[in-house]
């Protein structure tokens, strides 16, 4: 028997793929999209990602002298909004693409955060970090793209301190059919071409758009952050389940 035909499957947008080949592929995307990250949010969102960050810190009150894990941390956008907030406080960041990171260190030097800050590349499902080591993690939109996100949210209990926190803001669906229909419409219509015109890339933009549609529900996802091990979980929906934010406790 070929490795091929013993490795697990996986979902790559609308394709299905050798779990192998996962990572690479959402490396080729994020590769092709890292200079027009912030302004692929926007086209993603709508421009909306920005009240769904906030409304996520709101949520976390980050607190001063706390370590942040922000996993798929890309520009650090999640970062420096702790950072912020939380005043006295280090964020390390994490993402697959090297690309990302390094928008996301010109950032942090216009910012004037860097010494608040690392920027690490690793693998969700495998993080170079010791157990018991962050009091907060944090991953925005990243985790549909991750291989298998339960093993992300394993490796997120993990690392987290008892008492630790895990956050997770990621479009999810609408709860409300005539709405969805609207909204799909919108997505598989307008983002991809949005994508050609403004980073002459439609295929990156088309894979995002199916990853969403793609993704667990939100009642789904929470059994899998409970699955993990965390404690008090509950979500959020943002504009209508478009996004949700997930919370959980290492307790």
């Amino acid at each position: 028997m070929s490795t091929e035909d013993t490795q697990g499957t996986t979902h790559f947008g609308f394709q299905t793929v050798n779990e192998s080949e996962k990572a690479g592929r959402v490396q080729g995307v994020f590769n092709s999209v890292a200079s027009k990250y912030d302004i692929m949010n926007d086209v993603m969102s709508m421009g909306i990602h920005r009240v769904w960050k906030d409304a996520m810190m709101d949520w976390l009150a980050p607190r001063p002298n706390t370590r942040l894990l922000d996993v798929a941390g890309g520009t650090g956008d999640i970062s420096f909004r702790y950072l912020k907030r939380a005043g006295n406080a280090h964020a390390t960041v994490l993402d697959l693409t090297e690309p990302m990171l390094v928008e996301g260190r010109k950032r942090a030097d216009a910012e004037a955060m860097s010494e608040s800050l690392d920027w690490v590349v690793g693998d969700a499902m495998k993080l170079p970090f010791e157990a018991n080591t962050f009091d907060v993690y944090t991953i925005s939109f990243g985790i549909r793209n991750v291989t298998r996100p339960q093993e992300a949210l394993n490796e997120a209990y993990r690392v987290l301190k008892p008492g630790g926190r895990l956050m997770v803001l990621e479009f999810s669906q609408i709860p409300n059919d005539s709405m969805q229909w609207v909204y799909d419409r919108y997505s598989f219509n307008v983002i991809p071409r949005m994508g050609q015109m403004i980073a002459d890339d439609f295929d990156s933009y088309q894979y995002l758009v199916e990853s969403i549609r793609k993704f667990p529900d939100q009642d789904t996802f929470l059994g899998m952050v409970r699955k993990a091990g965390f404690g008090n979980a509950k979500y959020r929906n943002l504009s209508m389940g478009i996004a949700a934010l997930h919370s959980g406790w290492k307790i």
